[in-house]
């Protein structure tokens, strides 16, 4: 029996396929748009796009939520974004930061760095991950398209939408070969 974030997954999988675009580049369409309200951004993909109801619907809400997070850019540099997310009780955490970004940054140096409000996006040519301090782990959003979940390699379709998976990673020594392999693969896609 499928689980609802299969089933959300298969939706935007089937989106994709049938209006011929990877969710990324619809939500490019509504940022071009103008349009903000839910509404107004499923009847403009119904009526310019050809998009039924159930599908307008979908991208609407990803969009949406997709934008609402690039408009919450911290415009500070990552280095502040960075003490900023791990200040208070999130600290302890910022090793585990540091690492995996010596990592990532070590496979080239065409890693953008972005934050956003709650973490930081990690781009080349697109996204390809992201780093979030939360309660006790760092959650590692992947974009790994086809990639199937494990254990450890979790669905991301319940943590951010724009992410396939996530990896919580609670202690420094978490970062292993197994998650280095998976940060690589996101990268080498991405560009």
């Amino acid at each position: 029996m499928s689980t609802v974030e299969e089933g959300l997954r298969a939706q935007v999988r089937n989106i994709e396929a049938t209006y011929g675009r990877p969710i990324a580049a619809w939500i490019d369409v509504i940022r071009e748009s103008g349009k903000t309200k839910h509404a107004e951004i499923v009847a403009m993909l119904k009526t310019e796009h050809g998009m039924t109801h159930g599908s307008a619907n979908r991208v609407a809400l990803i969009g949406r939520d997709a934008l609402a997070a690039s408009q919450a850019t911290d415009v500070a540099p990552a280095t502040d974004a960075t003490d900023q997310l791990y200040s208070g009780k999130k600290a302890a955490l910022r090793p585990t930061h540091e690492l995996l970004m010596t990592i990532i940054h070590g496979f080239g140096s065409d890693v953008e760095v972005a934050p956003k409000r709650g973490y930081l996006s990690l781009r080349r040519k697109k996204q390809f991950a992201m780093l979030q301090p939360a309660a006790g782990h760092v959650d590692v959003g992947l974009i790994l398209k086809r990639v199937p979940e494990t254990d450890r390699l979790e669905s991301a379709a319940t943590f951010n939408a724009m992410f396939t998976h996530r990896v919580r990673v609670a202690r420094v020594t978490e970062v292993n070969a197994e998650l280095v392999g998976w940060l690589r693969q996101a990268y080498e896609r991405a560009g």
